[in-house]
């Protein structure tokens, strides 16, 4: 009785603050009068993950897909209820918020899926059968190139401490990342940078130092920088920026030459069972036609593909693997340490 007190209490907890969170966009791919509909909920735009999903469509007469776009904490906080309460509203979730992933699997809120396609994964992007890593996009810089000079443009992490090191610097209040406290994706980068790089403390130090800005989403930046608002911005999802910079040849980007972290998308399919239609979604989104529509809007990029870059920049690729080291990211203890550094870094 005392479990189950418990369980009720946690989600009506969950329900509470999740109440008021809502999709930042809905669209229902496929016919008006579908013989099937399945749910996705993601943090990827409705656009970039379009192709993939129409041409998945063309495989599945009758079938409608109704996509449901999350900021990540949002994202994972509902699903988090949705698996306190036993009642899945989606049919598969696909995060950047990879370590959100991992939690929930680790929490027993995923249902196992075995196919040709899940198997054929690296076991860096798949674990317990439960999440699949679908996407290879890397973190990276990008600037304004008509407005930093091509001596500035920072290739490593040290050159853009450089940068920011002199009392009168340029990009004093012109250098922007995400704010970590509202992107589960920009946390991740933020802490895996804390643990790999030895430049990590010199870097928040210059960030303190020279008013940089942590502000909201890949959009806002990516805008920001385009426009001139900001010159720099630091650890920005290269799939976004690769997208930006086809409409706009001032923006550029670079993949950082110290190292370059890669994230791979995590999916996962809700409940104690799959629902068989989104686990044939997986399966596509992880099949060569998947991967080749993924490829058409970014989520695969070309330096990040096996064999497909130079052996020097393979080498400097860190993937983020999708595992149980994660968990370390979510640990609600290590979590609140780590922000309140990072809040206090930037009321400076």
């Amino acid at each position: 009785m005392i479990r189950a007190l418990l369980t009720l209490t946690l989600w009506l907890c969950l329900s509470s603050t999740v109440a008021a969170a809502e999709p930042e966009a809905v669209r229902t791919f496929g016919p008006d009068q579908p013989v099937r509909k399945i749910t996705l909920r993601t943090t990827t735009d409705v656009n970039i993950l379009a192709p993939a999903i129409e041409a998945f469509l063309d495989t599945q007469p009758g079938l409608a897909i109704r996509f449901e776009q999350w900021g990540s904490n949002d994202l994972y906080d509902i699903s988090e209820a949705d698996c306190a309460s036993g009642k899945p509203g989606a049919d598969l979730v696909i995060s950047s918020g990879v370590q959100h992933v991992v939690k929930l699997v680790n929490d027993n809120c995923a249902a196992t899926w075995v196919s040709p396609e899940t198997t054929a994964l690296p076991k860096d992007l798949r674990w317990r059968d439960q999440v699949w890593g679908i996407s290879r996009e890397p973190a990276v810089m990008i600037y304004n190139r008509a407005l930093v000079p091509p001596e500035d443009v920072p290739r490593t992490r040290f050159d853009l401490v450089d940068l920011l090191r002199p009392a009168q610097s340029p990009y004093t209040g012109k250098v922007a990342t995400y704010d970590i406290a509202d992107s589960g994706l920009g946390f991740l980068f933020a802490f895996l940078d804390s643990q790999e790089a030895s430049t990590f403390g010199a870097l928040t130090e210059a960030f303190a130092r020279s008013g940089a800005v942590a502000t909201c989403c890949s959009a806002e930046i990516i805008d920001g920088v385009a426009g001139g608002r900001y010159l720099i911005a630091y650890n920005i999802l290269g799939s976004y920026a690769a997208q930006a910079a086809r409409d706009n040849p001032d923006l550029g980007i670079i993949a950082p030459a110290d190292y370059t972290l890669v994230l791979s998308r995590a999916a996962y399919l809700p409940g104690r069972e799959p629902n068989p239609t989104a686990a044939k979604l997986l399966d596509f989104l992880l099949s060569p036609g998947g991967q080749r529509a993924l490829a058409e809007t970014k989520l695969i990029d070309p330096i990040t593909r096996d064999g497909g870059g130079s052996d020097e920049t393979l080498a400097l690729q860190r993937l983020i693997a999708l595992g149980p080291a994660l968990l370390v990211a979510t640990d609600t203890m290590k979590t609140a340490r780590f922000l309140e550094r990072w809040r206090d870094i930037f009321a400076q």
